[in-house]
C-alpha cells in the first residue's frame, strides 16, 4: 500500500531536492482543500518544521513542480512496492495491470487534488512539461514489467500505455461506484484492447508477406514503379 511520503523525516540540513522529495506528498494533502496554492504550500511547510521560504525554493514553477513532485513521489512507491523480481511470476497484462492498480489506489485519499492537478496539467504551457512526466511514468511501469525493447516498440508501449493510464484516470476521476469497479472494469478493458493489439502488431511484423524488406523499398527508389 502506498505511503504517504518516502521520508520518516528531513536530514538536521537538507538539499532542496530532499525538502522537494519530503513534501510533496503533504502538499498534496492539503491541496484537497487549497488546490495547488501557495496555502497548500505554507501549510504542509509549516506542519512539517519546514521554513515556507526554503519551501517555495523547492519549487520555482509553483503548482507544475508542486505536481511532478508528487507524481515522481509515486513513482519511487512504486518502484519500491514493486521490484521487477516481484512482478516476475506474472504474465505481462498483469503486472501492467497491478501499476496501474497501484497508482489508482495511491491517490484514492486525494482524489480532488487528482482533479486540481488534472486542470493545471491540461494547461497548453504545461503540454511538455506534462508529456515529459507522463512519460517518465509510463517508461517505469514498463520497465518494472521487465520490458527490454529498444526500437520502435520502446516508443509506442509507452505512448499506448500513457494513454490507457491517462483515460483510466478519468474515469476514476468520476467514478463513484462501490471500491471503484466502474474503473476497475474499465482498465480490464482497456487492457484486453492493448494485448489484442500487441498481438495483431507481432502477427504482422513476424508474417513474411508483411515485412518490411529494406532491399524492396530502395530499388523501389532506384526503379519506381510505371
Amino acid at each position: 500500500m502506498y505511503a504517504p511520503t518516502r521520508l520518516a523525516e528531513l536530514p538536521a540540513e537538507p538539499t532542496l531536492e530532499e525538502i522537494r522529495a519530503f513534501l510533496a506528498p503533504h502538499i498534496a494533502r492539503e491541496a484537497v482543500f487549497d488546490g495547488w496554492s501557495d496555502d497548500a504550500l505554507k501549510n504542509a511547510a509549516a506542519a512539517n518544521g519546514v521554513d515556507a521560504d526554503v519551501a517555495r525554493l523547492a519549487y520555482p514553477d509553483g503548482a507544475i513542480d508542486m505536481i511532478d513532485a508528487w507524481i515522481g513521489d509515486i513513482d519511487a512507491q512504486m518502484r519500491e512496492t514493486y521490484p521487477p523480481e516481484k512482478l516476475a511470476e506474472m504474465k505481462i497484462r498483469e503486472r501492467i495491470r497491478v501499476l496501474v492498480q497501484f497508482r489508482l489506489d495511491a491517490v484514492t485519499g486525494t482524489k480532488e487534488a487528482l482533479r486540481s492537478a488534472t486542470a493545471i496539467m491540461a494547461n497548453p504551457r504545461h503540454a511538455v512539461r506534462t508529456a515529459k512526466t507522463s512519460w517518465r511514468s509510463a517508461d517505469l511501469m514498463w520497465r518494472l514489467a521487465g520490458d527490454t525493447a529498444t526500437d520502435y516498440n520502446h516508443y509506442s508501449k509507452r505512448t499506448i500505455l500513457s494513454g490507457v493510464y491517462g483515460s483510466t484516470l478519468m474515469v476514476f476521476l468520476g467514478d463513484d461506484s462501490e471500491n471503484h469497479h466502474d474503473t476497475r472494469e474499465f482498465l480490464e478493458r482497456r487492457l484486453d484492447n492493448v494485448m489484442q493489439f500487441e498481438k495483431l502488431k507481432y502477427q504482422f511484423l513476424n508474417s513474411s508477406e508483411n515485412r518490411p524488406s529494406l532491399s524492396r523499398f530502395l530499388g523501389r527508389l532506384r526503379y519506381p514503379a510505371r
